[in-house]
């Protein structure tokens, strides 16, 4: 098992673009690299050098440093499937299997759905 994966995600501004990057790889972090990961976001307008030095020619662009081997994903990241393959990367697999979390997951919507009724009544 690897021990850390190292990401660079070089973004221009605060555009819509690069917050939908951001928020898709963080999510997708988040629940496939659970903690096993660091994340560095580089805005090419504020460090034009760092994005030179890595030959950036579009962004949003997602590099894996490590583990070996280095990889590149562009765009908004929006689709997890081609992001994981992209980067190389095995989707997490959850101890309970796939329904089992499903079920959880349905069932925590019910109850949020019945606290948002709940306090609609307040």
């Amino acid at each position: 098992m690897v021990d850390k994966f190292i990401l660079k995600l070089y973004i221009t501004g605060q555009t819509p673009k690069s917050g939908r990057a951001a928020v898709n790889i963080r999510r997708i972090c988040e629940e496939e690299l659970k903690g096993r990961y660091e994340l560095v976001i580089i805005d090419v307008l504020e460090r034009p050098q760092l994005a030179e030095d890595e030959k950036i020619l579009a962004t949003p662009t997602l590099i894996k440093e490590l583990p070996p081997p280095l990889r590149r994903v562009i765009g908004d990241l929006s689709d997890t499937a081609k992001v994981l393959i992209g980067l190389d990367i095995q989707p997490y697999t959850h101890p309970k299997g796939k329904e089992e979390v499903r079920n959880e997951r349905q069932e925590e919507s019910v109850t949020n759905q019945q606290a948002e009724n709940w306090y609609s009544r307040l």
